[in-house]
């Protein structure tokens, strides 16, 4: 007769639980990477179309395409405060997707341990009525012999 743990059952929830959290982090670290590299994405742009500009304005440009450009960074600038909003949105995903993956950790932890305190107590009781039948044989043996 082999160790069963009558909560077995809820351990491996508790292991589901917390693999479906760690997908939930990782999840939440890619689209956090995602927001970041679109916000350098942004940030590039804005930097070389001032460069661009500045070029553009040793080169005698007109006074329209510069007024074009102008709002063209003005735009950027906007996008750029809104990424920097998704931004901190998503760092904020993970932390709470990290404070879950935390306490599915501590669940999954608690109930191990309790399932292996369980098969500690149920391993000593077998040894103990092992023990408790090897001393019965050698009484039983001691018997025969002294008869």
């Amino acid at each position: 007769m082999g160790f069963t743990y009558h909560f077995q059952k809820v351990v491996d929830l508790k292991a589901k639980e917390k693999t479906q959290a760690e997908w939930l982090l990782s999840s939440a670290i890619g689209k956090l990477q995602a927001e970041e590299n679109h916000l350098l994405e942004l940030v590039r742009d804005r930097e070389n179309l001032l460069e661009g500009i500045s070029s553009f304005s040793l080169q005698s440009a007109s006074a329209s395409s510069l007024q074009e450009m102008n709002r063209y960074i003005h735009y950027l600038d906007e996008c750029i405060s809104r990424k920097n909003n998704d931004v901190a949105h998503a760092e904020v995903n993970v932390k709470q997707n990290q404070a879950f993956l935390n306490d599915k950790m501590l669940d999954e932890k608690v109930w191990n341990q309790a399932r292996e305190k369980e098969k500690m107590h149920y391993q000593q009781e077998m040894l103990l009525k092992e023990q408790n039948e090897l001393d019965e044989m050698a009484t039983v043996r001691f018997a025969v012999r002294a008869r």
